[in-house]
């Protein structure tokens, strides 16, 4: 076996060297069925690797005692016997020759040269291990289609993606904005074994999905982020608002009265008009465009007024509604009060105005209570202090000239008793007040 080695290292190449070559070959092909079982000291792994890149072929032997090591390729024709390269292919060149492996490479990979390739060690018997190469073939670009270019929002729209010309098959998945989607695919085949794979994917469109991207993300284990996207064109009917431009809070008679009204709408609205629910509107309010003005309000012009506005798609409204109140008096109520108001297009409360008056008048009732409870109270008290006094007061008294009027026996007696006693009336007098 040295001598044939040594042959096959000359630079002419002798055909008696292919001869001893083919000779051994033959001889281990007879004995390779029977040794598929007891392969445990030779090793080779399978590759998998992309169309057009390089292969790298390794067979390893583990505890060798100087058997020949070769690689054969699918149709069983050797490659590399040793460090000899006997096939006639520059695009096999060997990596690395020991006694304990044999590594080749195969540059500009096809898809002809899939399939799977022995490792073969000469021994007796002989053993042998297997790559399988897998030649991947990554998809074109994926192409990306929509039923329509602008939809309507409310409808449903389909959109497919197709991936061409991939080994093996591809699969594709769908994203809506951050959303992860589930389509449906159908798979077919080409002849030269290529796959081509179809998902569509359905669902139904809002005004929110206006500009957001719907992703096809093609996963395929040659190629990595491979993905293409279509932004979607939602048309939708408008949105209506209204704004009080003033006043601001409660509407009075005699006061102005201006509404905005604010539509936005794809496509933007080509009209918005003013009217009045179940009425006209008045003949002296003016309309400049999207805003209504009304002046010297009274409370005939109550009611609901309506703002539409409408684009291809739809029209689409907003109401108002007015509801006008008694002017303000300029009589100034006795207590001063501090009224918060919020501006609305809601009609205002009717019962704000009859519970301010009704919290006037507790007020008043209360200062007037109050008063009569003071009158009350303080005469009461004058009626105890007199009271008081007079019961301090009350006894019997005696005049000097009822004196002697008791033991006289009669009436000029007594007198003349009594002209006596004003003898001692200098002595104690006394007085009532």
């Amino acid at each position: 076996m040295k001598q044939v080695s040594n042959m096959a290292n000359t630079s002419n190449g002798s055909l008696a060297t292919l001869l001893v070559f083919f000779t051994i070959s033959a001889a281990i092909h007879t004995g390779a069925a029977q040794v598929s079982v007891q392969s445990q000291n030779l090793i080779a792994d399978n590759i998998s690797v992309v169309e057009g890149e390089t292969a790298i072929i390794s067979c390893r032997v583990k505890n060798n005692d100087d058997s020949v090591i070769q690689l054969l390729n699918p149709n069983r024709q050797t490659i590399y016997f040793r460090d000899v390269r006997p096939l006639k292919d520059a695009r096999f060149q060997l990596v690395n020759f020991s006694d304990n492996e044999l590594r080749v490479s195969l540059s500009n990979v096809s898809l002809s040269d899939e399939g799977r390739y022995v490792c073969q060690l000469y021994t007796d018997p002989p053993q042998e291990a297997y790559a399988d190469i897998t030649v991947l073939i990554p998809p074109g670009n994926p192409i990306i289609e929509s039923r329509e270019d602008i939809v309507r929002e409310g409808n449903e729209t389909e959109i497919t993606c197709t991936s061409m010309g991939s080994k093996p098959a591809a699969t594709i998945r769908w994203m809506k904005g951050n959303k992860e989607l589930q389509g449906k695919s159908k798979m077919e085949t080409t002849s030269d074994r290529m796959f081509t794979v179809t998902s569509w994917l359905r669902f139904t469109v809002m005004r929110e999905d206006d500009g957001v991207p719907v992703v096809c993300i093609v996963d395929h284990p040659a190629v990595k982020d491979f993905q293409t996207q279509k932004y979607l064109e939602v048309q939708y009917k408008p949105e209506v608002t209204i704004k009080v431009e003033f006043p601001q809070g409660l509407i009075r008679e005699g006061e102005n009265l201006e509404l905005k009204c604010q539509a936005k709408g794809k496509p933007q609205p080509h009209q918005v008009n003013w009217v009045k629910v179940d009425d006209d509107v008045p003949s002296h309010a003016v309309i400049t465009g999207s805003d209504l003005y009304i002046g010297n309000l009274n409370k005939s012009y109550n009611g609901t007024y309506r703002c539409v506005a409408s684009n291809s798609v739809g029209e689409t409204y907003a109401d108002y509604i007015l509801y006008v109140r008694d002017a303000l008096t300029t009589t100034p109520k006795p207590t001063t009060t501090t009224t918060t108001t919020i501006a609305t297009t809601s009609p205002p409360d009717i019962t704000q105005d009859s519970q301010a008056d009704t919290e006037a008048q507790r007020l008043d009732h209360a200062v007037i209570g109050g008063v009569v409870a003071v009158v009350v109270f303080a005469m009461l008290c004058l009626l105890i202090v007199l009271g008081r006094y007079f019961a301090r007061h009350k006894g019997t008294y005696f005049t000097h000239e009822a004196k002697g009027a008791d033991d006289a026996a009669d009436a000029d007696t007594a007198i003349i008793n009594a002209e006596g006693g004003h003898n001692n009336s200098d002595e104690k007098k006394e007085y009532y007040i």
